[in-house]
């Protein structure tokens, strides 16, 4: 069980790593939430505590402040923002622990807002649906990625939401299915708006659900297809080699980043040779003869 859950966790990291090179992430709003709170707890605690204490206090006023502004103009953007920023910073001083789902609730509200009133700004949705997964409720969350994905097909952080929210359920034939639909609409959603839906970015998730599933041809073929698309595409030759890293294939993933690097824009090349580090370097997991 530990075993598939591990596995699960290097497909998501795996599809935050290759797109992450394009601007989308999975990472998600309440992100302080699921990671260690940063805290020095040497001889400044007093002083940080104190400091804290203040901010918090600070935080309140605020939060007091937008509401009262959104009793009177309840679809005040302004004041929704703000109230969102606000409670989202009174929440990143709670530790992981002591966040409870009414905490996230009133997040929420103000995201549901917004999300009407700017259906054509796919982020907030997206954030909302975030928000959801992290108290629990995968049907709510499930809801606002279709939302997103009905007027835009193409729309990657939906895409990659509703992914890993399928895999998560272990439901993967479901995340293939819908990666396939959106690769089938690809050529009319294209032909009518330019970039659409970025093929080669779908691929590259659709191979990696087929690793997730062991299915190790179907991963390879779908990376290759995506390297014929554009052979100057740096990310499917990215994704192939972090496959075969994944799979402890040394001999296999070398030279695949090494292209990656080459086709790279500069931008990216440090990130690449820091995926590519693990390989590189002796490692003890059994993999094939280790290179100087």
């Amino acid at each position: 069980m530990s075993n598939t859950n591990n596995r699960l966790l290097v497909r998501v990291i795996l599809i935050v790593a290759v797109l992450g090179f394009l601007g989308v992430s999975l990472i998600p709003i309440l992100a302080p939430l699921s990671s260690p709170h940063s805290s020095a707890t040497n001889s400044s605690n007093s002083g940080e505590n104190t400091s804290s204490f203040d901010q918090k206090s600070k935080i309140e006023d605020e939060i007091r402040g937008y509401e009262s502004v959104l009793k009177k103009e309840p679809e005040n953007q302004t004041a929704l923002k703000g109230l969102l920023q606000s409670r989202l910073q009174l929440l990143s001083q709670k530790k992981p622990g002591e966040v409870k789902p009414a905490d996230i609730q009133v997040v929420i509200e103000p995201l549901e807002k917004l999300a009407k009133l700017n259906p054509e700004n796919s982020e907030y949705a997206v954030l909302l649906a975030q928000a959801k997964e992290q108290i629990g409720d995968k049907e709510g969350a499930a809801q606002s990625y279709r939302a997103v994905l009905a007027t835009k097909a193409g729309d990657l952080k939906a895409l990659q939401g509703m992914v890993k929210l399928q895999l998560s359920q272990k439901r993967p034939e479901a995340a293939i299915g819908l990666l396939q639909d959106t690769l089938a609409a690809a050529n009319q959603a294209n032909a009518i708006k330019p970039d659409a839906i970025d093929v080669v970015a779908v691929q590259i998730l659709l191979g990696t659900v087929y690793g997730f599933q062991n299915k190790d041809k179907e991963a390879i073929a779908v990376y290759d297809e995506a390297i014929k698309k554009d052979a100057e595409d740096f990310r499917p030759v990215l994704a192939k080699a972090m496959f075969f890293k994944d799979r402890g294939k040394v001999d296999e993933a070398k030279p695949l980043f090494a292209s990656a690097v080459a086709l790279a824009p500069a931008q990216y090349k440090d990130e690449i040779n820091k995926a590519a580090g693990v390989v590189s370097s002796p490692d003890p997991t059994p993999s094939g003869s280790p290179s100087p």
